[in-house]
């Protein structure tokens, strides 16, 4: 199943915050996200129906195992972009991040490898991938 950009960065907020709180509730990702607490209980209703949550009614939301390969494979795409364009434009890190959560969802898989490329040799001039 093809998720939407939505779908995605609720998973990796879901993600993040239990690593920040400990816990996730809908309020959290509501604040998170600044967005509706309805908006964000009809996003994990259709999240938990296609397998990537377990919510408890009034209580926590926690990742499946599918939800956390989605999710994990959200914040590695962000942060690499973050790193990227921190180190090649000089932008600050909450500009960085801020277009990061934008263009992680529609950035095509070459691009992607040559930002990982870019990092590498930065961090190793001169080698070769």
């Amino acid at each position: 199943m093809h998720l939407t950009e939505s779908s995605e960065m609720y998973l990796a907020t879901i993600m993040i915050l239990e690593k920040e709180l400990g816990h996730v509730r809908v309020v959290d990702v509501a604040e998170e996200l600044e967005v509706t607490k309805p908006s964000v209980t009809k996003a994990m209703n259709h999240l938990m129906k296609e397998g990537y949550i377990h919510k408890e009614l009034y209580g926590n939301i926690t990742l499946t195992p599918e939800g956390i390969i989605v999710a994990t494979e959200v914040v590695k795409k962000r942060a690499m972009i973050v790193s990227y364009l921190e180190r090649s434009l000089g932008l600050s890190h909450d500009e960085a991040v801020k277009n990061a959560c934008r263009m992680e969802h529609v950035i095509s898989e070459e691009m992607l490898q040559a930002i990982k490329s870019f990092l590498q040799e930065e961090k190793h001039p001169g080698s070769k991938n």
